[in-house]
């Protein structure tokens, strides 16, 4: 079926319609000259809405995550119950509801539950240790402690702490997953090369992500995504397991056409619906994974906007850092989703987004200008 791609987001619509379904963005210039579809997007120029679009999106793409690790537990049980369980041998067809692929789902949801909050305990030691951020005191970097200090009055939040990172390059994280464990990094390139309202903005968006509790969605989505492909690797093992024993099995009662889908048939199926899952659950679940990092960033803008009520600071900082984002020493695909901007690809706006961690720097500086107007 044909798809018509947002231009703000990326996200797919149905052909012939004006809105996007994800962000509210008009689909071409001629819907947004629509009365109906100028009217949603003035509702879409302050960032109470666009926060509260943007958090519904998430929680969106968080249920379609659970629901492929779900998918992909009931698969595997269910393709277990059918050539382990002579119960399950027993039945005249491989459809039916699996009660073993309800636990298996149960207990892959619960697993990761268990690992998120086992990766909580130390997550934002494990970044600052990664990125090779240094604590500064206040006497070291006044401005930008002055600055933090602000920005964390704004939000109602504890000061985070404050680290630096000695690079050229122009970029900042946050790590916290609570405003009470929380810490704001930025580049030496960064502090030097902003004036104060663009340094005020980029620590408005960073304490954005703290105070949206984007640590914890990413390290959630991140933990699941990873057992996700855990699982999906143990599943390769499943298929050649059972494999051989359906069709052991399905020789040995040699049913005709009418019984368990065929025999050999039935065998084929449902190895083959295993093997499909196993290999499309990784790769959905990493699309997933990105459509929530690009969400958790123009929430973060907004965030920022609310913050310093500045909208042009914030704009004035993504068009410098556009021009001087550089991979740099502490920077890696592990953490790339962490900063401001990705620190080894800029996301145009024509490119494919599905695997961008960040959206395209035009459509944030669109969206951003919306919110000043």
């Amino acid at each position: 079926m044909a798809r018509q791609p947002c231009p703000e987001c990326g996200a797919d619509n149905r052909v012939g319609a004006t809105t996007c379904r994800l962000c509210g963005g008009a689909l071409s210039a001629e819907a947004a000259q629509r009365p109906a579809v100028r009217e949603k997007l003035l509702r879409r120029t302050d960032f109470v809405s666009a926060a509260h679009a943007n958090r519904q999106a998430t929680t969106r793409l968080i249920l379609l995550l659970l629901a492929i690790g779900a998918t992909l537990g009931y698969v595997i049980g269910w393709n277990m119950e059918l050539f382990l369980s002579e119960q399950a041998w027993e039945r005249d067809s491989i459809w039916f509801l699996s009660e073993w692929g309800v636990w298996a789902a149960l207990l892959l949801l619960g697993l990761s539950l268990v690992w998120t909050t086992i990766a909580m305990k130390a997550g934002d030691r494990i970044v600052l240790r990664m990125t090779g951020a240094r604590e500064v005191s206040r006497e070291e970097e006044p401005v930008l402690h002055n600055v933090v200090e602000e920005m964390a009055i704004a939000a109602g939040i504890p000061k985070p702490g404050v680290f630096l990172l000695e690079t050229d390059a122009m970029n900042a994280f946050a790590t916290g997953l609570s405003a009470r464990r929380s810490a704001i990094g930025i580049t030496r390139g960064l502090l030097e090369g902003l004036n104060r309202d663009e340094l005020q903005a980029v620590v408005g968006h960073e304490m954005g992500h703290i105070v949206n509790l984007d640590m914890r969605y990413a390290t959630a989505v991140s933990t699941l995504v990873g057992l996700i492909a855990l699982v999906s690797d143990a599943a390769w093992r499943i298929v050649y397991v059972s494999g051989r024993a359906g069709a052991g099995r399905a020789g040995r009662v040699g049913r005709g056409s009418g019984g368990r889908g065929g025999g050999n048939a039935g065998v084929l199926v449902a190895v083959l619906i295993l093997f499909l899952v196993a290999a499309l659950a990784p790769v959905f679940a990493k699309l997933v994974q990105m459509a929530v990092s690009r969400q958790r960033e123009f929430l973060a803008d907004a965030t920022s906007v609310r913050l310093t009520r500045n909208a042009q600071g914030m704009i004035s900082a993504l068009e410098k850092l556009s021009k001087s984002a550089k991979p740099f020493s502490g920077a890696n695909r592990a953490t790339q989703h962490l900063f401001i901007v990705n620190p080894f690809k800029h996301f145009p706006e024509k490119a494919s987004r599905l695997m961008a961690t960040h959206p395209p720097l035009e459509a944030r500086i669109r969206r951003l200008t919306n919110l000043g107007a």
